[in-house]
This record gives C-alpha cells, structure tokens and sequence, in this order.
C-alpha cells in the first residue's frame, strides 16, 4: 500500500469511479467481522451501509475491489488518517508538495496542513464550528455572499442552503482537490448556488464591482501564513465591495493571547474601523468579530 498519493485524488479515483472512505474503527470492526459485515464508506455523509465480504483472507468492496488483510490490519491501526479504496488501490487521503495536507477523520473531515487543521476540533465539529461562523452574519434568501477562502467549502455550503449565491475562492490547488474528495464538499461542484474561484482572495476581491455583495464571510489563515489577508489595504477592498448595510464576519481566533498576551483581534477590529466598517463587535463563541458597512 502507498503510504501517500502524489497524483492528484480528482486523478487517482477517474470518472465515474466509486470512492469508498475507511477510518481505522471502521476497518477495526471489518477485522472482528467473519463472512462480511455492512459499514459506512462515505465518511457519514449519509446514514448509508455498505457490505464487505470477506473471502480467502480478502476483504471484497462493493465494486469488486479486493483488498488484503495486511492492508486492513494497516488502516486499523492508523487513527490519525483518512484512507480511501479506488479502482482497487488504498490511498491515504494526503498529499505532499511544498506543503503536507491530509483529511482528518473527523465528522466531517477538516483539512490539516503542515499539522495546523482548519476548523476548530476541540469540543465542536467542524460542521458546528461553521454554522457558528455563518450565524454571526446569517446570510438569507437571494443574497450574496463572498466566502473568501474556501478551504472544504463548509461555509458556502451552509450559505447557499439558507438561499444565498455564494462565491467562494480558495488559493490553493491542492485544497480543491482534497475538497473534491471529501464527500462532505460535494455540493460545491454541483449546487447551482455556489461559484468556485481558484485565486488569491487579495487579487479576487478586486475583480469585483463596488457593492456586490450582502455578506463577507472572511475565515482566512493564521495570520502567520496570509498576513497580507489581514491588512487594512485588503479589508478597505472588502469594506468597497459590501453594499451598503451590508455585514462582515472575519474569523481571527487568538493565538498567542493566552501564553504571549497578545490580542490579534484588537488590531484587526482597529484596522476594520480605518477600512470605514462600523458597529464592529467580537462574537466569542465563533472566535471572530463582525461589523458592517454603513
């Protein structure tokens, strides 16, 4: 078994090519099974079971793929990784360049790159870590949204099922293929309501006519990775595209406050107030502040 795939996942799985998901207490419980037993291979996307048979030492896949023991025994032990089964090969769902990203087994994954994961894990999921988010601004019914740095797509996601249009831009081409992937991001590539542009949000955001859109959901990176995400010159971009009462969501967190007494929000809740955003509060429970363009 490869440990990592370095061919792209959009590549390795092919059109039209199932894609089954196994965490390591799902191939746990294959082990134990004798004859088969039925799991779930999407991640928990769906309440859905899939049969795996077993025969000979083989653990036979809904599409006929067979797999080893030796592999199954190999995924069981792994609990910090994410593995999925195509075309009868076992990936990890990784991928190494400059920069190293995987899925985490959460539910539902988040990304992890370089071990800095994406959303928030610690006593909230991924999935009520965004709602959180999108409840600070609650984006409506034919309103548009940008959604500057897309990650998994969760944000836009939740987004467009309130009735928004949702432009989302995400930098990195390794993060779009990983968000293809994950069966969690799937209505990204098929909803009718959500644009994916791949860019920089710094240079994106320029694109776009004064007072496009009703809502900005701005969950960048560190500041340590995209500072320039962070700047006054990038928030008076976001202040001209708002239309006018339109509201601003920016995820900061806190890192360093707590050991180095820094307060990151401080200064951007200061830069947002030059930028020309007003009513600028923080909203603890999404870790972010939020304001609004007068």
């Amino acid at each position: 078994m490869r440990k990592l795939f370095i061919t792209p996942p959009s590549a390795q799985r092919g059109e039209g090519m199932d894609v089954y998901f196994l965490r390591a207490q799902d191939a746990r419980r294959l082990l134990f099974a004798k004859g088969g037993a039925r799991v779930n291979l999407d991640l928990r996307k769906t309440g859905r079971t899939w049969l795996i048979e077993i025969r000979d030492g083989r653990f036979i896949f809904p599409d006929g793929s067979e797999v080893e023991r030796e592999i199954i025994e190999r995924v069981a032990r792994d609990g910090g990784n994410l593995y999925f089964i195509a075309g009868g090969r076992v990936f990890k769902a990784a991928i190494a360049g400059e920069h190293f990203y995987k899925l985490v087994p959460t539910v539902p994954p988040t990304i992890e790159i370089n071990g800095i994961r994406m959303h928030r894990t610690k006593g909230v999921t991924p999935l009520e870590d965004t709602i959180k988010k999108i409840n600070a601004v609650k984006p409506g019914e034919g309103e548009i949204v940008l959604d500057t740095c897309m990650g998994l797509g969760y944000t836009a996601i939740e987004a467009a099922k309130r009735g928004a249009y949702v432009m989302t831009v995400e930098k990195d081409p390794n993060v779009l293929e990983l968000a293809k992937l994950n069966p969690w991001s799937w209505e990204l590539f098929h909803s009718q309501n959500i644009q994916v542009i791949q860019g920089d949000a710094f240079d994106v955001v320029k694109r776009f006519r004064d007072g496009t859109f009703d809502v900005v959901i701005h969950d960048p990176p560190r500041f340590s990775l995209a500072g320039h995400l962070y700047s006054e010159e990038f928030y008076r971009e976001l202040f001209r595209v708002l239309k006018p009462g339109g509201r601003l969501f920016h995820y900061v967190g806190n890192p360093g406050k707590r050991y180095r007494r820094k307060d990151l929000q401080r200064g951007v809740m200061e830069r947002l107030r030059r930028a020309g955003f007003a009513g600028i509060k923080r909203v603890e429970e999404a870790l972010g502040v939020v304001a609004r363009k007068p």
